[in-house]
This record gives structure tokens, sequence and C-alpha cells, in this order.
């Protein structure tokens, strides 16, 4: 987006007002809004003294009744610093009179909302590049940001203004300068509406030769002694290493590199498994010791697929997936089914918090611990990266729990997370729903997630669901041809109500955009089907954010890897078997290079193609042999049934 900067003025009024004293009249009963909520988060404040309220039309309508500004906080369960921050100001009473006489305070967990998180991470930019959580908001009752920042100390500390005095210079801003507030505020509104239009632009898909240039762009960034990217801190970026992998040659040689060093490094917990969220250090050492869904999930794809381009000389990328499978399904599985958002990085050990001591313990020391809380809600998308995941690496690495425990979790939120008339919720916990709309990221994600259970399974079901949920999105345009994608119900309200939703928020870093996922399941649901307008759909999708990628490849690499799948030749790949999926053909298929590789019996079949599959029609075994049908746009050749000549290079 355009970025707009803050006048000189209003920093410094930050920067040197004085510390603010609340008056004597101060609201003296705040009544805190959070209690009943379905996110973890919000409840871990709901006995702060803050007279906190939870997203929506209710606060800014409280805020406009007092003319007051509006404070807004967002962060996530498992975030280290918002612990701090919470411990530091939030409890403290002197810090919580200031706010309930001076402002409205609102707490967002960036995890239900993440459409309200994108929106103002994109308007604190204006203020700061060091991005983070907890997020700081200072904006007018119209919900329009005009000072912004992320964890303020108690007292100044390393350039930091403390939060008090921070408070006292926006609330003699609100008094004194308001013409100039709400000049910053309209530029910072404009400066969203410009970017959100400018998101709407296509420009052509990259080719080959200029998907090949972003390889070598990310290859020119890569630390060559510990690899992955650039220096401290370092992160997974598990998007970027999908497309390195999907490109084969110098780009998968370039993403096993990064693989085996996080792999063996303290990145990764050795005792349970699961990858910590990043590193300080440039190393992969002093881990920040939350572990989330999507990175694990993510990384168990990566680490499978590694393993299955070259398994001879990558024996180590299959112990790692062994890890992080075991990891999701010990660890993050809940009882009933799918998987908790994350875990934290604090726990008490000997009556106080301690960040990363749990981990530092072998098993036997764990065995008496007490181990970090989870953040046990269950967030749709999330859930279907997981689904994924455990499906593909199951099917690769011949590991049936594995796909028993996608199922399980697949089953969950289907059963739970789908309204009556078909739509998606974004979030439960204990089985509570969440009031947070569900975004386009939890369709796509599903989806997606869905279509890898049904090919590495069998089960038919999963991929007509998973349609339901592409076609709920898809958008025909008024022209022949064109097609897009749009969350069924619209975007967040209250965001819609400010003119403050995103139109597609495009950014990707740790997981896919909801505007890839989306593309992707219905690439996918293309390869299944034969219905280009599935694939015509993910294009213009993709040519939203085509230029963005290849001029900031980091950034976009779930996009990358989706435009060089549509980039490549279409390889389809149906072994079917009379019953039992054994045998060295079957093995075979497993290891083959292809657009989609699915593995079924003769009824699943049948299942497929009575189901409008079109791959399936007609796919049989043959003579009581397991028979596979090597296709390129639907044209398949005569079935083989010996891996020999599977492995030929005219298949």
């Amino acid at each position: 987006m355009p970025r707009w900067r803050p006048s000189r003025r209003s920093t410094a009024a930050v920067a040197s007002a004085a510390t603010p004293t609340t008056s004597n009249d101060a609201r003296s009963a705040p009544v805190n809004h959070l209690a009943g909520s379905a996110s973890p988060y919000l409840l871990q404040h709901a006995d702060n003294p803050v007279d906190w309220w939870p997203w929506g039309e209710a606060a800014f309508a409280e805020a406009a009744a007092r003319d007051v500004p509006v404070f807004i906080s967002i962060g996530y369960a498992t975030c280290h610093w918002c612990h701090v921050m919470a411990r530091e100001s939030f409890v403290d009473p002197m810090v919580a009179a200031y706010l309930n006489e001076n402002f409205v305070s609102i707490k967002v967990d960036r995890e239900e909302h993440p459409d309200v998180d994108a929106s103002y991470l994109t308007a604190a930019g204006a203020f700061t590049q060091n991005l983070g959580w907890p997020l700081s908001i200072f904006a007018t009752p119209a919900g329009l940001t005009f000072f912004a920042g992320t964890y303020f100390p108690p007292r100044p500390a390393n350039g930091m203004p403390e939060f008090l005095r921070v408070l006292g210079a926006v609330t003699d801003a609100w008094t004194q300068r308001r013409h100039e507030v709400d000049g910053q505020a309209d530029a910072i509104g404009a400066a969203l509406a410009s970017a959100s239009e400018a998101a709407g632009r296509s420009s052509p898909l990259l080719d080959t030769r200029r998907l090949d240039h972003a390889v070598r762009a990310l290859a020119a960034g890569e630390d060559v002694e510990f690899g992955g990217f650039g220096a401290a801190p370092k992160f997974p970026v598990a998007p970027v290493l999908d497309f390195l992998l999907a490109s084969g040659g110098e780009g998968s040689d370039l993403a096993a590199r990064t693989l085996k060093g996080m792999g063996a490094s303290p990145l990764r917990d050795s005792v349970e498994g699961g990858f910590f969220r990043y590193a300080t250090r440039r190393d992969w050492t002093e881990p920040h010791y939350e572990r989330m869904l999507y990175d694990n999930a993510l990384l168990l794809g990566c680490y499978a697929e590694a393993w299955r381009q070259r398994p001879a000389d990558r024996p180590w990328a299959a112990l790692v997936a062994d890890g992080i499978a075991r990891f999701l399904s010990q660890v993050l599985q809940v009882a009933e089914g799918g998987f908790a958002s994350a875990q934290d990085s604090e726990s008490v050990i000997d009556g106080r918090r301690s960040e990363g001591g749990y981990y530092a313990r072998d098993e036997e020391g764990r065995s008496h611990l007490e181990p970090p809380a989870l953040d046990r809600k269950l967030l749709t998308g999330w859930n279907g990266l997981a689904i994924g995941a455990l499906a593909r690496a199951g099917f690769i690495l011949d590991r049936v729990d594995w796909l028993q425990t996608a199922a399980r979790a697949a089953d969950r939120l289907l059963s739970t997370h789908r309204t009556s008339d078909g739509r998606l919720i974004r979030s439960s916990l204990d089985g509570r729903p969440s009031s947070a709309p569900a975004t386009l990221e939890d369709y796509g994600m599903l989806a997606a997630g869905l279509l890898e259970l049904a090919v590495a399974g069998g089960e038919a079901r999963y991929a007509t669901a998973a349609r339901e949920l592409v076609d709920a999105c898809l958008v025909v345009g008024a022209k022949a041809g064109e097609a897009s994608f749009a969350v069924p119900g619209g975007p967040d309200a209250a965001l819609a109500a400010r003119g403050l939703a995103l139109a597609g928020d495009p950014s990707e870093g740790a997981y896919p955009s909801g505007m890839t996922a989306i593309a992707g399941a219905a690439e996918r649901l293309y390869l299944l089907t034969g219905d280009a307008s599935y694939r015509a759909a993910a294009e213009g999708t993709l040519a939203r954010v085509a230029a963005a990628a290849e001029a900031q490849p980091i950034g976009f690499g779930g996009a990358l890897a989706l435009m060089r799948g549509l980039e490549d030749p279409v390889v389809q790949l149906v072994t079917v078997t009379p019953a039992a999926r054994t045998g060295d053909l079957v093995a075979g298929t497993r290891l083959r290079d292809a657009s989609v590789t699915t593995l079924v019996t003769d009824s699943q079949a049948r299942a497929f193609a009575e189901a409008g599959f079109e791959l399936f029609a007609g796919r049989t075994s043959r003579d009581g042999l397991p028979a596979a049908y090597l296709c390129s746009d639907f044209v398949c050749r005569l079935p083989v049934t010996d891996v020999d000549a599977l492995a030929h290079p005219s298949l």
C-alpha cells in the first residue's frame, strides 16, 4: 500500500507527553464484556480491570456515544509478548482506570478475526516497520486508525515510550488537536482503500521462465551456512519451501538444504517432534517457543514431499515427518477430533512462569511437569491444512494411521463447523461456536484438505463436501468465462460498514492466503472433474497477485507454488485395486511425479465417477490385479499392471 507517515508533530507528542493521571471521577465500576467468549485469548483477559469489549458494532457505538477514541488491542493466546503486556499493563489498576475513562477498549483474537487483523496491520504499517503482536491500534469511533504501535513497555525501553505516556499523548491529540487526528485517520483510510483497489488489478500469470527467475531470486537470499533465507529472526516460510520443492532441480535442492538444517536444529523439539514458530538467531537457535498448528501442518507436507522426490538421498525427511505427525496427533489433537490452534511458549515451573523451560527438559524431565497450555479453539482453515498434510504424507509414506487421524478431524469439522445452510463457522471452543464469520481461508483450506483426504484415502464423500465449499464461494462474472471467489455472506460486517474490508488479503508468509487456498482447491477440483470453470477461476484469482509475487517471492510462496502447478503439464495417475491396497505397483504409484495421484478400489472408483468426478469414469482393476492409468489432461493411456511398466520413461 502507499506508505503514509504520521506528522512529525504527532510522533513527537507520543514521545514527549507527560505521563497522565486519572481524574477523580473516573468510571469506578468497569464492566468487562469478554466472559463467555469462544476465544481462549479473550478469556485470558476476561478478569482484567480494563473494560474490554469484543470486536463488533456495540463497541464502536459506545465510543461514538461517549465521543472517545477506540483502543484496539490485537493478539493471540500463545503470544509471548501479548502475555508480557497483559501482565505489565492490562492488570494494572492505574492503566485500566485511564483506559476506561478515556477510551473504549476492544480485544481482538487475530486468529478468530484474521480479516480484522489484516486490515489494521496494513494501517499500522504507516507508523512502524516492526509489525507484530500485540498490535496496538488507536482509532476514531468510525474505526479509522490515527496512531499505531505494537508492544509498549511500562517504562521507557529501547527507544519505546511507556504505555501510559502513549495513552496520554493520544488523549491530548484527541482533545486538543482533533482536526489533525481526523486528517490522519482520513489519510490512512484513503490509503487502505487505494491499496484494496490496486489489489484487484490483474496481470499475466508467471510463465516457466519467470518462475525460474523467482527460484534464483530466492537462492540469492539463501543463508548458505545455516540454511533458510536472510538473517535473524529466521522463520520456516513453509509456503516458499513448497514452491521450491514444486520447482524441482535447484529449487528442490535449496528447499532440502533448509529443511535438513531446520530439522537438525533447536527450532525443532526433538522430544515431541513439533517445530517452534521461529528462531531469534540465524543459526536456528534460541527459538520463540510457541508451536503453531499451521507451521507444523505445512512443514509435514514439505518433509513428506522432499522424501518422495529422492527417498534414497533424504532419509532424514521421513524421520522429521514422523515426528511432526506424532506432535499433531499426540499433542495438538483434541479428544473429539480436530486440532488445537497452538501450544503456548510459557509454562509454570517451580511456581514461576518460564518461556521455553519445559522444552529444555528431556522426555523424563517433562513427565514431571505440566506442559504448556494449548489454545484449544478449532480453526476451520488451519484444521484443513492439517487434514491435507496428514492425508498427503500418510499416502506418500504409507501411514494408514495418519490417514485415519486426518479423517477423524475432517468428520469433526464437517459435523460441527457447518451450519444448516452449508456455511462454515470460523472457530469453536470445546464445542461452542464463535460468532466470528468464516473467511475465504476457511473455505479454501478445508476444501483443499478434504480433497487431499479424498484422493489419498479413496472416499468420494470428502471430495463432494469440498466441491460444495468451493461452489459456495464461486462467483460467476458478467462476461462469459469470468469467475472469481468471495466468502459466502460477505466480509466482516463491522469492517465492511467502515470501508475497512480488504478486497481479499493477498499477503502470504507463514501460510497461504485465503485467495491462494481457494484457488488451489479449485484447481484440484479441475484435475478431478475436468470442469474448466474451476481452473479459470483459479487463474483469474492468481492474476491479482502475480505482479506482487514476482516482485517479492519470499512473501508469496503459496501463490508461486500454485502458478507452477498451473504452468506444468497436467499429469493424472489413477491406480485401481480389486480390494487390498498392496503390491509393488501400489508402492510405485506413491513415488510417481504427477499433478494428482490417487489410489482407489473398484468400488471407490465407481463412487467417485457417480459423484461427477470424471477422472475416475471407466477406471477399473484388470484381471484381479491393480491397474494404473496414466493420463494427460484426462486422456489416459492403456492401463498397466506392473511397476516396471509404470516406471518406463515413455509413460
